[in-house]
């Protein structure tokens, strides 16, 4: 009976995994059509781009929280322990969003990207054994590194390095340092038992705060035309809200380095997609970059099979 009950177990635990990974590779996707989506708002910049997108996908994220999960939501922002967290996680964001964009401004948009991308995987890691809350295993090792040189060969194959400045990688590394920061956070509640809409309701909601200033400063026309209003609306409802709807879900099975790691499935979104819609070429390296990276994540997500998982199984049957 008590082999029977950890089969058991152990079965229910490879589902939710399965779920989280498959909830969070659905989110990076999301992601990962933002550069194609934004490629079409005329007249936008990054930086009103990245505030639109939190102050919009914020207020979705708090609207759906308040509604589905009040009490939830009241319990989370209640709890006092929760309110550090919920600080770190919410300035986060807000440091994610404005740094990738200006080391993006700096670096240009590849080598901006793989370095924040390429990075937010470590730092998880290194920030969960700081914390004593992350055994590094080899297999994750092993997939974040295919992973992160995938990514590499992705968005850097056959274009030069001009204008990595070090304040641009030096940005780019805050950036990811920063998401590093969100992941953990919100891992962290929701592991403690907290709700994820109300999780992500709250960090998003609080987020949006210092970002709304930013639209007064940033141009802001391209939002007064139909075409760019429901960008706006795309970008931060869906690939916002949704994406992260999905992934603060995906984390009641998957661990902060697990997740971060599968998130580097957006770049390889983005390219595709661009290949497609934009008629970007895809060279030699890029193409090689892309397999590597699926080949990691299937690495990732493919369920364990131990020794002690075959003895049980032959034990219950």
């Amino acid at each position: 009976m008590a082999q029977r009950t950890s089969v058991r177990r152990a079965s229910g635990h490879d589902t939710r995994a399965r779920a989280g990974s498959a909830g969070i590779l659905a989110a990076a996707s999301l992601w990962g059509t933002t550069g194609t989506v934004q490629a079409f708002a005329d007249g936008s910049s990054p930086f009103s781009i990245a505030a639109i997108r939190i102050v919009i996908g914020g207020l979705t994220l708090l609207a759906v929280a308040a509604a589905t999960r009040r009490a939830d939501l009241r319990r989370l922002v209640a709890r006092r322990r929760n309110l550090p967290l919920l600080g770190l996680g919410a300035g986060a964001i807000a440091v994610y969003q404005t740094a990738f964009f200006a080391a993006a401004d700096r670096t240009g948009v590849a080598v901006g990207t793989i370095v924040t991308i390429g990075s937010a995987p470590v730092f998880t890691g290194l920030i969960g054994l700081a914390a004593r809350r992350t055994v590094l295993t080899g297999r994750w090792a092993l997939a974040t590194a295919g992973a992160v040189t995938g990514c590499a060969l992705l968005i850097g194959g056959g274009r030069d390095g001009a204008g990595a400045a070090p304040a641009g990688i030096a940005l780019a590394l805050l950036a990811g340092l920063a998401y590093a920061g969100y992941a953990t956070a919100a891992s962290v509640l929701i592991t403690r038992g907290e709700d994820d809409r109300a999780v992500a309701g709250a960090l998003f909601g609080a987020a949006a705060v210092p970002l709304a200033p930013v639209l007064l400063a940033a141009p802001t026309g391209w939002l007064l035309t139909g075409s760019g209003a429901l960008i706006a609306l795309y970008l931060g409802v869906v690939t916002t809200g949704v994406g992260y709807l999905l992934f603060a879900r995906g984390l009641r099975g998957t661990p902060a380095t697990t997740a971060t790691t599968l998130t580097l499935a957006e770049p390889a979104v983005a390219a595709v997609l661009g290949t497609v819609l934009l008629d970007e070429e895809l060279g030699g390296p890029a193409a090689a970059g892309l397999a590597l990276l699926a080949a990691s994540l299937v690495v990732l997500v493919a369920p364990a099979r131990g020794p002690l998982r075959r003895r049980r199984t032959r034990t219950a049957r």
